[in-house]
């Protein structure tokens, strides 16, 4: 049996950098298959808030770990990490390329440093604890309680990321190592890979802005008010309705603030979630960095990631 890895390509970078359109015609280039890396896509359901790529924008090319989990179901970093493992498998079985496309920095990193939670800590009771205190008292000061334990998780945590701030937070008080230092603990030796990876950036920070601010007033056109009105109405989907797109709408649907500030907000929270991407890929050298805005030729780009490929003889 042959001992050489699989090969994976990864294309990440911050919200509304052109991730999917370049994945799909790097799909289409290198016979490839592409993999969601996106912690929201996951939900059936969360389809406009969350930029799913439709049908004709997939033109063809096949798209997994979308719109698999029930919007009122649980799902993990490890049951993310487990899916994927599979599905490149899948993929490479097939004669294909896997293609991690997206911008969770945690779903991504925990595959490819391949990150072992068979050891994980957890306790029901503490996390009930915490999660009552978050009703109680507001994820805020629960934030606030991370960024004093451990400043390098919360430095890349949503503060309205209850699940993450809980879990952080759970595992210092159980170890009282920080989660940060845990991952790090818990890394596997080396890539399980044959790893490329491409990030997706734009030099004028102000132009990456403008397409987040583009692709909210597309996604209110597109029916975003009304989907995020029937996430809203399920008591059932508390974990859900913190999304970036989805919280910011709830003084709207309360007649506590009108529809064009809450939509304001979206493109804040989105602008801000860019940033803390931008922060957490960074520090991974491993990246190839790709400024879209410096070519203004998307042929052009396919042919800089082509190169990008070649160099890293994943294929």
């Amino acid at each position: 049996m042959s001992d050489k890895k699989l090969s994976l390509l990864v294309i990440a970078g911050p919200t509304a950098s052109g991730k999917t359109a370049l994945g799909i015609a790097l799909a289409k280039e290198f016979d490839g298959e592409v993999i969601s890396a996106d912690s929201m896509q996951i939900y059936k359901g969360l389809d406009v808030a969350t930029a799913k790529p439709t049908a004709e924008e997939k033109d063809g090319i096949p798209h997994h770990l979308i719109s698999i989990i029930d919007m009122d179901s649980e799902f993990s970093v490890a049951d993310y990490a487990k899916l994927a493992k599979e599905k490149i498998t899948e993929i490479s079985a097939r004669g294909k390329l896997p293609i991690l496309v997206g911008g969770t920095g945690l779903y991504i990193n925990s595959l490819i440093d391949d990150v072992n939670f068979d050891n994980a800590e957890t306790d029901g009771s503490v996390r009930k604890k915490l999660a009552e205190e978050a009703e109680l008292l507001g994820i805020e000061k629960l934030y606030e309680r991370l960024k004093a334990v451990d400043p390098e998780t919360a430095a890349i945590v949503p503060v309205q990321n209850t699940v993450r701030i809980i879990r952080a937070l759970e595992i210092y008080e159980l170890t009282g190592i920080k989660f940060s230092e845990y991952k790090k603990m818990n890394k596997g030796t080396e890539c399980p890979y044959d790893l490329c990876m491409i990030g997706l950036n734009y030099a004028d920070r102000q132009k990456l802005y403008d397409r987040i601010n583009q692709r909210v007033t597309v996604m209110y056109e597109n029916g975003m008010v009304d989907e995020c009105r029937a996430v809203f109405e399920n008591e059932r989907l508390g974990t859900v309705c913190q999304a970036i797109g989805y919280k910011e709408l709830i003084p709207y649907f309360k007649n506590e603030a009108d529809l064009e500030s809450c939509l304001d907000k979206i493109r804040q929270s989105s602008r801000r979630y860019a940033k803390r991407q931008l922060t957490w890929f960074r520090r991974d050298e491993r990246i190839n960095w790709v400024n879209m805005d410096e070519i203004n030729n998307f042929d052009k780009i396919i042919e800089i990631c082509k190169k990008i490929v070649a160099k890293s003889k994943i294929i």
